[in-house]
């Protein structure tokens, strides 16, 4: 169980640095650009101490987009957390599992589970909740930004979570560790890139978080794929996606006063019903 607690914290610090940072005022793509900078390495290292293992072209090309859409979804992330609040943004990218879901039933003739429809089903009262909670008392058209930016999460996250989909199905495991470093050093070069072309002034307190945002980001995954080694699935998911959003939630209050109305608390209640559901399918 220590191994799910691990996976909570690691990406609810995830959350909580995002908000930090933007409390600070601090670039969101210094940020990123630290947190792939980290990643990359760590991925590196573990083609440099793993052996037989190689790489094709359409590993290259496919990591070196995916890693474009990773730095868009995360950059998502970070300006829901801002705009939206840390509540609903968790939450939307918690909900993020149901693309993998809808596509895998369209292109791989997948059959829902009736929990999965349940889910569905939760999921569509979810965004709707979503909606009334960020158009209540804010200025016309404001809400309407929130909103595209939780459903860009939902979508980034979702088409990302399938891509990890797409290629176990598709190329053998001896190019994962090369798959997995072209997206973050792809994701680093964009970042870098857009940060020289933008001018943006790099200030050592954004770039530090950076780096330390990395480390979270990487280990949240080695965590999961432990706690699912030693526990089945249907256990793992809900679990760790609903302790990710109420830490998250309750965090924010108490950190940053963070405060939901009626329609934000009847999303993340839809909302974590929506993934349990979907978990469970």
């Amino acid at each position: 169980m220590y191994l799910l607690l691990l996976t909570v914290l690691c990406s609810t610090s995830i959350a909580l640095i995002l908000k930090y940072v933007d409390t600070k005022r601090g670039e969101v793509i210094v940020l990123l650009a630290g947190n792939y900078l980290v990643a990359s390495i760590i991925s590196l290292m573990f083609i440099l101490f793993k052996e037989d293992v190689h790489f094709s072209i359409h590993t290259l090309f496919f990591g070196l987009g995916l890693g474009l859409l990773f730095v868009a979804s995360f950059f998502a992330f970070a300006k829901a957390i801002s705009y939206a609040g840390t509540g609903l943004a968790t939450t939307s990218s918690r909900l993020s599992v149901i693309i993998p879901i809808v596509f895998s039933i369209i292109i791989y003739n997948e059959s829902p589970s009736e929990f999965q429809i349940v889910g569905f089903a939760f999921t569509v009262i979810t965004f709707a909740f979503f909606y009334f909670s960020i158009s209540d008392g804010h200025i016309s058209g404001d809400g309407f930004l929130k909103y595209i930016l939780l459903v860009a999460v939902l979508v980034g996250i979702g088409i990302n979570d399938f891509s990890m989909k797409v290629f176990k199905s598709w190329k053998p495991e001896q190019e994962e560790p090369f798959f997995v470093f072209f997206i973050f050093t792809s994701a680093f070069f964009y970042t870098s890139i857009y940060i020289a072309l933008k001018k943006i002034k790099i200030i050592k307190h954004t770039a530090v978080w950076g780096l330390v945002l990395g480390v979270p980001n990487v280990f949240s995954t080695i965590f999961l794929l432990g706690a699912l080694a030693l526990l089945p699935a249907i256990i793992v998911y809900p679990l760790i996606n609903v302790g990710i959003i109420l830490f998250t939630t309750l965090l924010a209050f108490i950190i940053w006063k963070e405060k939901l109305n009626r329609w934000g608390i009847l999303a993340i209640a839809s909302g974590l019903l929506a993934i349990v559901f979907l978990s469970i399918g």
